[in-house]
């Protein structure tokens, strides 16, 4: 089993819609790996047209316990005085990625725009992401690195 770091480098999102009554939405990004997440920064009033260029770390086994490779981009809308809207999701399949990165030592799926699905599975947007993986010995994973991640409460 090899062990490695995924870079999600998050881009920029469009035509996302708004979910809020009152002026523009908030959005940030739930990135979920198996029982990882990390939550990126609020792009604050941006709304439909949103910019993170933020990236974000996520330790990664390969093989792993299980055959479920799904990285997951939930976009949420930042309220204040009520629970964060759910936007919709990014599902991207990382298997084949992972075992180019294990025999190669890195892999990489350059920036690209993924639609986004929203809870009634209509398509609202699209989201520019990156992907790098980088396989190392566990001696080598410096947990900074990966910081911010924590088990998820789902």
């Amino acid at each position: 089993m090899a062990i490695g770091i995924l870079e999600v480098m998050l881009g920029n999102a469009k035509g996302l819609g708004c979910s809020d009554f009152f002026g523009g939405m908030d959005p940030y990004v739930l990135v979920q790996y198996k029982s990882q997440e990390h939550k990126s920064s609020v792009a604050r009033v941006e709304g439909k047209t949103s910019v993170w260029n933020e990236k974000i770390a996520v330790k990664v086994e390969y093989p792993g316990a299980d055959e479920h490779y799904k990285l997951i981009l939930k976009i949420m809308d930042k309220d204040t005085f009520s629970a964060d809207d759910f936007i919709g999701q990014v599902t991207i399949y990382i298997r084949d990625l992972l075992a180019q990165g294990v025999d190669n030592g890195t892999a990489e799926l350059p920036s690209q725009k993924y639609s986004v699905v929203t809870a009634d599975q209509s398509y609202l947007g699209e989201v520019q992401v990156a992907l790098t993986f980088t396989a190392k010995v566990p001696e080598e994973i410096d947990m900074e690195e990966v910081g911010g991640w924590r088990q998820s409460d789902y």
